[in-house]
C-alpha cells in the first residue's frame, strides 16, 4: 500500500512540474503542440513506474554497485578533464590556424564526450564483478534492520522436516539468517502432497516449521530464489552446494551423504545429530546410570532401554528384565553422526535389590 501511495505521488509530482514548465510564457507554444508534449514528457517519466512494477525482485547490492560506480566514474572524468585543463589553455594560447584549432579543439570535444560514459561503465561492471570483495569498503544500506551475524545457514529439506532446527533457533543461540531455497521448499511441498500417509506428515511438519521459524522473533528466515541453481540439470543436493557457495554460507542438514558431499567440495555443513549428540550428556566406561528395559537385543541375553533423550542403551544379560527399570554400568559408548548408542552391564545393586 506504502510503495502505492508514492507512485500516486510521483505520478502527481510529474504531472504538475510538467504543466508548469509548458505554461511559462516564454514557451508560447500552440495550445495542441502543448498537450502533445505534456503527454509525451509525461509518459517518459512514467515509463520508470512501469520498469518498476515489471521488476519485482531487486538486490540492493547491484542498485548500490551502480550508483557508487557512476560516482565514481564522475570523480575519475571530473579528475582526467582537470587534467586536461592546461593543454586546452595552452591550445587557445597558441597562434595556429582556424582548421589546425579547429581540429584540436574536436579531439578535445569528443575525449569531453566519451570519458564519462567509458569510466562510468568501467567502474558499474569492476563493481558489479566484485561487489562481494568491497563490501567491507562500501556499506550496503538496510531499510529495515541488518542482517543479523555473518554467514547464512542455508537449510535442506531434512532439516525442515527434523524440526529441532525451529527448537535450536527459540534458544536464540543463531543469529545468522536462515535461507530456505525455493527448489527446496517445493521439494517439503511435494512430499506434503504425497499419497504417502507417512511421507504426508513429514512434508506437513516440515511446512509447520518453516511456518514456525518465519513468525519467531528469534529468526531472520527468507525463501531464496537464485536462477543460477534452478537448472533442471542438477539435483537438489548439488543445487544446495552450488547455492552455499554463492552465497558464501553453510549448509544445515540431516542428510549424512550431503553432509560428505558439501565437505568434498570445500561448503561448510552443520549436522543437526552431530550438534544433538554434542549437547547429550557425556558418559564414559565406569559411570552408572539407570534406564527401563524395553525390549530384547539383536544377540542373545541383550536387552535394549532408551533414555530420555533418544540414547540407546544396550545392556549385557537383560533380556530377562524387560519392564524394569535397573542400573547400568557404562562399558562403552558408540558415537556418530546417525546418534549415539551405550552398552554396559547391569550394576551389582541389581542382584542386591
Amino acid at each position: 500500500m506504502l510503495i502505492f501511495i508514492v507512485r500516486v505521488l510521483y505520478f502527481l509530482v510529474c504531472a504538475g512540474a510538467l504543466y508548469n514548465f509548458i505554461d511559462q510564457p516564454t514557451l508560447d507554444l500552440p495550445y495542441t503542440t502543448a498537450i502533445v508534449l505534456f503527454l509525451f514528457l509525461l509518459f517518459v517519466t512514467q515509463v520508470f513506474t512501469v520498469i518498476d512494477v515489471v521488476i519485482k525482485q531487486k538486490r540492493i547490492e547491484i542498485i548500490s554497485s551502480i550508483y557508487f560506480g557512476l560516482l565514481v566514474g564522475a570523480l575519475l572524468n571530473y579528475l582526467m578533464l582537470q587534467a586536461f585543463e592546461p593543454f586546452r589553455d595552452q591550445l587557445a594560447s597558441m597562434k595556429i590556424t582556424g582548421d589546425e584549432a579547429s581540429s584540436a579543439l574536436d579531439v578535445m570535444f569528443i575525449i569531453e564526450l566519451l570519458s564519462p560514459l567509458i569510466l562510468s561503465y568501467i567502474s558499474i561492471s569492476f563493481l558489479l564483478q566484485t561487489k562481494d570483495d568491497f563490501r567491507f569498503v562500501i556499506p550496503y544500506v538496510e531499510f529495515s534492520r541488518e542482517l543479523k551475524g555473518g554467514r547464512p545457514l542455508v537449510l535442506d529439506s531434512s532439516a525442515l522436516i527434523d524440526g529441532r532446527i525451529a527448537d535450536v533457533s527459540e534458544t536464540q543461540i543463531i543469529e545468522s539468517q536462515l535461507i530456505v531455497p525455493s527448489f527446496i521448499l517445493k521439494e517439503v511441498q511435494d512430499i506434503a502432497d504425497s499419497s504417502d500417509k507417512n511421507r504426508r506428515i513429514r512434508g506437513r511438519r516440515g511446512l509447520d516449521v518453516l511456518d514456525k521459524l518465519q513468525k519467531s522473533a528469534n529468526s531472520e528466515v527468507t525463501v531464496f530464489r537464485s536462477a543460477g541453481v534452478e537448472r533442471k540439470d542438477l539435483s537438489n543436493d548439488q543445487r544446495l552446494v552450488e547455492l552455499a557457495v554463492e552465497l558464501g554460507g553453510r549448509i544445515v542438514t540431516n542428510d549424512f551423504n550431503l553432509n560428505k558431499v558439501a565437505n568434498l567440495q570445500g561448503v561448510a555443513a552443520i549436522n543437526l545429530n552431530d550438534v544433538a549428540n554434542a549437547l547429550k550428556p557425556r558418559f564414559v566406561p565406569g559411570d552408572l546410570l539407570r534406564t527401563k528395559i524395553a525390549k530384547e537385543g539383536e544377540s542373545a541375553g541383550q536387552g535394549v532401554g532408551f533414555l530420555d533423550d533418544g540414547t540407546m542403551v544396550v545392556c549385557e544379560q537383560a533380556a530377562v528384565l524387560i519392564g524394569k527399570e535397573i542400573d547400568v554400568i557404562v562399558t562403552s559408548v558408540l558415537q556418530n553422526s546417525a546418534g549415539r548408542m551405550i552398552f554396559g552391564r547391569q550394576s551389582d545393586s541389581n542382584d542386591a535389590s
